[in-house]
């Protein structure tokens, strides 16, 4: 399979040569998370957390019928919201994910960007996704 690359995503970013979804997460999401976001992200990397859901945004599913529930497993957006927030139903990790996207679509100034990293993560074998070292940022 051919990953895909960005070259550029506006004038003053230039990403040669790194995944789509690589640039998505770096530029778009990271500059989201806090310090919190990223421990609780590296904790279920390292710990492969069942928690961290592929293929899915929210278990349950974010249904009308079970808004108020609470959330039992989330995404790579929604599981830092949840774990790293005070988020506790489906309606509200759903409603953070909704937001996540929708700003780091607008860090990268691409409708519909977050699309990359989102695809990548839930489509990409586990450990391969758990890879931590082409995730997170190396602590400071």
């Amino acid at each position: 399979m051919v990953e895909q690359h960005a070259c550029s995503l506006s004038d003053d970013v230039i990403t040669d040569l790194q995944p789509s979804w690589q640039t998505v997460l770096r530029l778009g999401i990271f500059p989201q998370f806090t310090d919190v976001h990223l421990l609780v992200l590296r904790t279920a990397l390292e710990t492969d957390d069942p928690r961290l859901l592929q293929g899915a945004t929210t278990v349950p599913p974010p249904l009308q019928c079970v808004r108020d529930w609470p959330c039992e497993a989330a995404c790579i957006l929604g599981f830092c919201g949840w774990q790293g927030g005070d988020l506790k139903t489906v309606s509200e990790v759903e409603e953070a994910f909704g937001q996540m996207c929708f700003e780091g679509d607008r860090l990268l100034g691409e409708p519909a960007a977050v699309r990359h990293l989102l695809n990548w993560f839930d489509s990409a074998p586990r450990d391969e996704m758990r890879g931590r070292d082409r995730l997170l940022p190396p602590l400071p």
